[in-house]
């Protein structure tokens, strides 16, 4: 089995359940977080729609440079529910579409995060649609489901049934 066809069920999966976390953020809360230093759960919700397409760089690029120049990247922040799940929806396609792109050779090839020029770390490929992409992508819903529960937002299943929902 070619490595791209491994991860794409995968992918779906958190895909879907990511979406369904999204579904559920009260955007008239945007600005609303659990603690000084946290992000806003607007941002949270907007980073989340944003990182499926993540995967087109790791699997099309041999590195991403978050801070090119000096600057970092500037954070998309989506204004209306709409837009979030409309934007998600086609990072995913995109995402989903460069991992089955991808052969295995390129999948084992070397990928490099920087910072203002410095690497940060480096990793095949694939390390980096597991890692950075799903896995990250992972991290960050598990925060998004805690704000909705402090929201008191029902709360979708996940792995399995959640305290609101089978």
């Amino acid at each position: 089995m070619a490595i791209a066809q491994s991860l794409l069920p995968e992918y779906d999966q958190e895909m879907a359940t990511t979406r369904r976390m999204l579904e559920r953020v009260p955007m008239e809360k945007a600005s609303w977080k659990p603690h000084d230093k946290s992000m806003p759960i607007g941002r949270l919700a907007s980073h989340l729609a944003e990182l499926p397409q993540w995967a087109v760089n790791a699997c099309t690029a041999d590195e991403l440079d978050f801070m090119a120049g000096g600057k970092p990247s500037v954070p998309v922040i989506f204004d209306s529910r709409q837009t979030l799940l409309a934007k998600f929806d086609e990072h995913a396609k995109l995402g989903r579409d460069a991992i089955a792109a991808t052969s295995d050779a390129t999948f084992m090839e070397q990928w490099t995060l920087k910072a203002n020029g410095e690497a940060i770390f480096s990793m095949p490929k694939v390390a980096v649609v597991r890692s950075m992409v799903m896995n990250h992508m992972i991290h960050h819903r598990g925060q998004l489901s805690v704000f909705l529960r402090l929201l008191d937002v029902p709360v979708p299943r996940t792995y399995g049934p959640s305290a609101d929902e089978n």
